[in-house]
């Protein structure tokens, strides 16, 4: 194991920035997350920690070694790719062992990987097949197999899962992290899925824009996004944003839908009438027959099974989805909803959130 540390990186491709300073430190043992939108950087990272790329500045540090200017293959990593990258005329086992064959590790020890890394797999009966007689899930299971035997101090995930379907997904994402709880290897994994991000990171890392927009875990991420952007990535249905103005001195929120709401956890900085936005995940909407309801006109309704997410606008024509324990057909045109000031996220006229007690 090995911890990672990433100072001050910076990458410019000609004119235009990618990244603007990236500052991470990764634990022996953890399991980092990189995600965002298309776009946002994290590919570039992961191939700068790969050794792929070369940052315009900044230091990659791994195990407390400087290894920004060393070739991929001297900074003791292995990867994990998206197209799985096995060489298809080798069968499964020459796939794994090829790495270690390279760096002369002797015959007896490679099987003894390779056999560990295959029963860890469940891919023992595979090893005389070659990649075309694999299904998708077979040949990830295959890539993960020759990054293990290879024993690394780090290891690189990049959107390993984006080629199998909505089901093999899940079971590999369990795999991935059961695997490397197990391994206990320091790890690194880029996804653009925020439910990969969730269920497969002690901490996240969500890039936008080339930047850091929050480091935490997924619970905090979820819980106590930094800035708007934060808020919308992670989850699903995006939440709502809300427009509002700072009122009663800073202890009440005065909604472009109507009515003026007290803040459930204290006051906020800055004057009344300060934009603000209200942020109310869709999961936290309620519906209530009550005399402070605001009414919803229903634009669509899609129907999950046990609960169902509704697509409307507000009084004032702001649009609003909320996810509700109700039958599709209890929706009608009209549907009261609550909006509990004790789930509410507020964020100032900039996107970053304004905590209590300013």
């Amino acid at each position: 194991m090995a911890t990672l540390t990433l100072s001050d990186i910076r990458k410019s491709f000609g004119a235009t920035q990618v990244l603007h300073g990236i500052d991470l430190d990764v634990a022996e043992g953890e399991m980092i997350v990189v995600v965002g939108a298309s776009g946002c950087g994290k590919s570039t990272l992961l191939r700068i920690v790969a050794g792929l790329e070369t940052p315009t500045s900044g230091a990659v540090r791994i195990g407390g070694r400087d290894v920004t200017a060393l070739e991929p293959a001297d900074r003791d990593i292995a990867m994990v790719f998206q197209n799985y990258a096995l060489y298809p005329h080798m069968t499964v086992f020459e796939n794994m062992a090829y790495g270690l064959k390279i760096r002369g590790i002797a015959m007896p020890e490679i099987r003894r990987r390779v056999a560990d890394a295959a029963e860890m797999l469940e891919i023992g009966a595979l090893l005389d097949r070659k990649p075309r007689q694999l299904s998708g899930g077979q040949r990830q299971r295959v890539a993960m197999g020759r990054a293990i035997v290879r024993e690394p101090k780090l290891f690189l995930f990049d959107e390993p899962l984006s080629n199998l379907d909505a089901k093999l997904r899940v079971q590999m994402r369990a795999e991935i992290r059961r695997l490397q709880k197990r391994l206990g290897v320091t790890s690194l994994f880029v996804t653009h899925d925020q439910v990969e991000a969730m269920t497969l990171g002690d901490r996240l890392v969500v890039m936008h824009r080339g930047r850091a927009a929050q480091v935490a875990s997924p619970m905090e991420v979820w819980g106590q996004p930094a800035d708007t952007y934060v808020a919308g990535f992670i989850g699903s249905p995006a939440m709502n944003f809300l427009s509002a103005t700072l009122a009663g001195n800073g202890r009440a929120a005065e909604l472009k839908a109507g009515p003026t709401l007290p803040f459930a956890d204290g006051t906020r900085p800055g004057g009344d009438g300060a934009k603000i936005t209200i942020g109310v995940r869709p999961e936290h909407v309620l519906q209530a027959e009550t005399p402070d309801a605001l009414p919803l006109a229903v634009e669509l309704v899609e129907p999950l099974g046990s609960e169902t997410v509704i697509h409307g606008r507000l009084p004032g024509g702001e649009a609003l989805v909320a996810r509700l324990p109700l039958p599709a057909s209890r929706i009608g045109p009209t549907l009261p909803v609550l909006l509990p000031p004790e789930a509410w996220h507020v964020f100032d006229g900039e996107g970053r959130r304004l905590p209590a007690g300013g």
